[in-house]
This record gives structure tokens, C-alpha cells and sequence, in this order.
């Protein structure tokens, strides 16, 4: 009986967070590309968004961890969100920027292509992502606001930098 409980408990703390449309009310997002992807992370949630920084390898380290990077003397992890996401590498000739997130466990580096503005949302443009989404793209997208002339993808920071998971993916 414990063990169907704690592994019932598991599967829940595993699952998306269910939403209905009118759950997401209006905010500000950082925004970021990643390949064609246009995604964003609640402007609160940004420490800050730096060029790239040089980064020392980490043995072992699941392959989305591209290193470790010293900010001001703060040890912060370097997540390639190309891996994480299961998209192509990025070209050779394109360098990576780096936007430092706060998480429940600390600051955490977000490797992407290209840093775009802070956005303001209305809560009616939000949605639920569909069903038909891959399971480990919807497991870190919270949700999709319809803009003008894209979609954001609002990805859930702390599921993106949830090494078990991505070790997992």
C-alpha cells in the first residue's frame, strides 16, 4: 500500500500542471529563441542575460549540461536548451547567450541563440499546449500566448532545469 501511494505520489509530481485557459493571467516574459522556436520565462524569474561566458566541462554530467560557468564567483550550470529540447546542434559559427534564470535550487544558466525583449501578455491570448505535443516538449512548456505574428512558447524553468528529467529524456 505505501509503495502504490509513493509512486502515485511520483507519477503526480511528474505530471504537467493542469491549466484551463483562464488560469494564466497577464504578465511580463524575457523572451529567447531557440533554433525557430520563440519561447519566454516570466521576467521575474531572469537574474540576468549575459554574452557567452567561457565554461569549464563537467565529467559525467548529463549531456544537456554543456559546463559550469563562474559569475562573479557564483558556480552557475550551463544548460544547451537545444539539447534539452531534442532540436539540432547549433551551428559552429553561432555563439550561444546566456540568460541566468532563478530557480528553487539557485541560479541556473539557460544556453540559447538569441535573447529578444521583455513582452507583456494578456491573459486572453493564452493556451493550454495541445495534446498532439511531444511529451518531453510539453512536460516543459507551460503554455502558448498567440501574438500578432508568432506564438511564445512559456517554458517552465524549473522543469528545464530538472537534471533527472532531462537525464531521463
Amino acid at each position: 500500500m505505501e509503495n502504490q501511494s509513493a509512486l502515485r505520489e511520483q507519477e503526480l509530481s511528474a505530471a504537467p500542471p493542469a491549466r484551463s485557459d483562464g488560469d494564466q493571467a497577464s504578465g511580463q516574459f524575457a523572451t529567447f529563441h531557440v533554433a525557430d522556436l520563440f519561447f519566454g520565462v516570466d521576467v521575474l524569474d531572469v537574474q540576468e542575460v549575459l554574452r557567452f561566458q567561457h565554461m569549464t566541462n563537467v565529467p559525467m554530467a548529463p549531456d544537456v549540461v554543456e559546463g559550469l560557468i563562474n559569475l562573479r564567483g557564483q558556480i552557475v550550470i550551463a544548460i544547451d536548451m537545444r539539447r534539452r529540447l531534442a532540436l539540432p546542434p547549433r551551428p559552429d559559427n553561432q555563439t550561444p547567450m546566456n540568460i541566468v534564470i532563478r530557480t528553487e535550487d539557485g541560479a541556473v544558466s539557460l544556453l540559447v541563440d538569441e535573447i529578444g525583449d521583455v513582452l507583456d501578455v494578456e491573459s486572453s491570448a493564452w493556451e493550454r499546449p495541445p495534446d498532439s505535443l511531444d511529451p518531453i516538449a510539453r512536460g516543459l512548456i507551460r503554455g502558448v500566448y498567440k501574438l500578432n505574428d508568432c506564438l511564445l512558447l512559456v517554458l517552465d524553468a524549473n522543469r528545464a532545469v530538472d537534471l533527472s528529467e532531462a537525464r531521463a529524456a
